[in-house]
C-alpha cells in the first residue's frame, strides 16, 4: 500500500527549481493526469470515438467520484458544466426575481461570484455586498444584512484574495430557517478541505477544477440540491439535457429529472478523463489527510511571515478561519515589484487582494517553503 509520501514523489514532477505556491490560481497536473490525458488523446488518435461508451462510463465515474468528495445526496445531484461562472449563471438566471428581491453576499468575492448578480439589477433585484473584514464577525455581518426580501446567501467558502473561511453550516441554518437559498463558490475549498454539502445545507455549490482538484481547466462541478432543482428556469437547451438523451429521432422531450438538465451539449470527455484521475488521487490520500496538510504548511507560513519586522497578514490569524491561502504585505515595499521578483526567481505565486498570494497544497514541501521565505528575505 502507497503511503502519501509515496504518492507525493510518484504523482508530482516539478522542475525542482519551482516553489509552487499558486493552487489558488492554476495547479500542477499529477502525473496519473497527464497519463490519462496522453492515454485519451493516443486513443482517440488511434482509434476515434471506437470507445465512446467507455467513455461515457470514464463521465459516470466521475460524477460518483465528486459527490463522494462532497458528500452529495446523489450522483443525480452533480452537474458537468465549463466552470463556475457558468455554475452560477444557471443559478442566477434560473430563478424568478421580482423587482424588490435582494441577493446577500461579502465584499471580498471574486467577480464570478459578483457580477451574475450586479447583473440582475435589469430586473430590480440589490445585490448587497457585506464587510466581513476584521474585528467584524462576518457570519452576523451577512446575516444582519438578510431581511424579508432576501432571496438567496452567497459567499464563497473561502475569499480568495484574504483566504478568510467562513462558518457556512451557521450561514446554511440560517437561510433554511429563513427560506432564504443558499449558494457557495467552493473553488478555493473542494480539493483543499472537507466540504459537506449536506451538512451545510447548500442549495448550490460549484467549483472549478483547476485548482485545489489538480485538474484541468475547463470543467467544474455544479451541484444542485434535488430540492431547487425543479424551480430553477433553463436558459440552455441541447440533446444532452433531455431525459431520454440517447434517442435522437424523438420529437417529444422532457429536461432531465437529474442535474444533467443544466448540461445543454456534448460533454468534455478530455477533461473528464483528466479531472477523473486527479479527483481519483484526492480521494486516495483522503480528503481529511490533505487538509491536516494543507493546514500545517499555512500555519507554518503564518507563523514565519509574522516574524518578519515589515509584514502585515491580510489572512486571518485565528486558525479557525484560515484555509490554503495566506496573504501578506510588506510595508516599504512595492507588491507589484516584490511580486515579479518572486516569480523572476521561480516562487510561483499571485498579486491579490493588495499584497502577496501563497497558497501551498498538501504535497508542498516545508523545504520549498523555506526556499520561497528565502527568496522573500533577500528581497526585503
Amino acid at each position: 500500500m502507497h503511503t502519501v509520501e509515496d504518492l507525493i514523489r510518484e504523482e508530482f514532477r516539478l522542475d525542482e527549481r519551482i516553489v509552487y505556491l499558486n493552487h489558488a490560481a492554476v495547479a500542477p497536473w499529477p502525473e496519473r493526469t497527464a497519463n490519462a490525458v496522453r492515454a485519451f488523446a493516443g486513443e482517440n488518435t488511434r482509434t476515434g470515438a471506437k470507445y465512446y461508451p467507455q467513455w461515457t462510463r470514464k463521465e459516470t465515474e466521475l460524477r460518483e467520484q465528486l459527490r463522494e468528495l462532497i458528500n452529495a445526496p446523489s450522483v443525480d445531484d452533480i452537474a458537468l458544466l465549463k466552470n463556475t461562472s457558468e455554475a452560477l449563471s444557471v443559478v442566477a438566471s434560473g430563478i424568478h426575481w421580482q423587482a424588490g428581491d435582494n441577493v446577500v453576499s461579502t465584499d471580498q468575492e471574486f467577480p464570478s461570484n459578483r457580477i451574475v448578480w450586479q447583473a440582475l439589477d435589469k430586473h430590480g433585484v440589490e445585490f448587497r455586498e457585506v464587510d466581513i473584514n476584521p474585528p467584524v464577525d462576518p457570519e452576523a455581518a451577512l446575516l444582519s444584512a438578510c431581511d424579508k426580501n432576501t432571496r438567496l446567501l452567497t459567499v464563497s467558502s473561502v475569499q480568495y484574495g484574504s483566504g478568510i473561511r467562513l462558518d457556512l453550516e451557521r450561514l446554511g441554518a440560517f437561510c433554511r430557517k429563513n427560506k432564504i437559498l443558499f449558494c457557495v463558490d467552493a473553488i478555493q475549498s473542494i480539493g483543499a478541505h472537507r466540504l459537506d454539502v449536506t451538512a451545510i445545507g447548500a442549495d448550490f455549490a460549484m467549483a472549478d477544477g483547476h485548482k485545489w482538484m489538480l485538474g484541468p481547466e475547463g470543467l467544474a462541478v455544479f451541484y444542485c440540491s434535488s430540492n431547487v432543482r425543479n424551480k430553477l428556469e433553463l436558459y440552455q437547451y441541447g440533446w444532452h439535457m433531455v431525459e431520454n438523451a440517447s434517442d435522437y429521432d424523438a420529437r417529444d422531450w422532457e429536461p432531465a429529472r437529474s442535474a444533467r438538465r443544466f448540461e445543454c451539449g456534448s460533454p468534455n470527455m478530455l477533461a473528464a478523463h483528466a479531472l477523473s484521475a486527479s479527483v481519483s488521487l484526492l480521494l486516495e490520500v483522503g480528503i481529511a489527510e490533505i487538509e491536516r496538510r494543507i493546514l500545517q504548511n499555512t500555519s507554518y507560513l503564518v507563523e514565519k511571515i509574522r516574524e518578519i519586522d515589515n509584514a502585515t497578514l491580510l489572512t486571518p490569524v485565528n486558525a479557525e478561519r484560515r484555509a490554503g491561502i495566506v496573504t501578506f504585505t510588506l510595508a516599504g515595499q512595492d507588491m507589484t515589484r516584490l511580486h515579479r521578483h518572486l516569480l523572476d526567481n521561480n516562487v510561483i505565486c499571485a498579486h491579490r487582494a493588495g499584497g502577496i498570494r501563497f497558497s501551498p497544497h498538501f504535497y508542498t514541501s516545508q523545504e520549498k517553503i523555506d526556499n520561497a521565505l528565502e527568496v522573500l528575505s533577500i528581497r526585503n
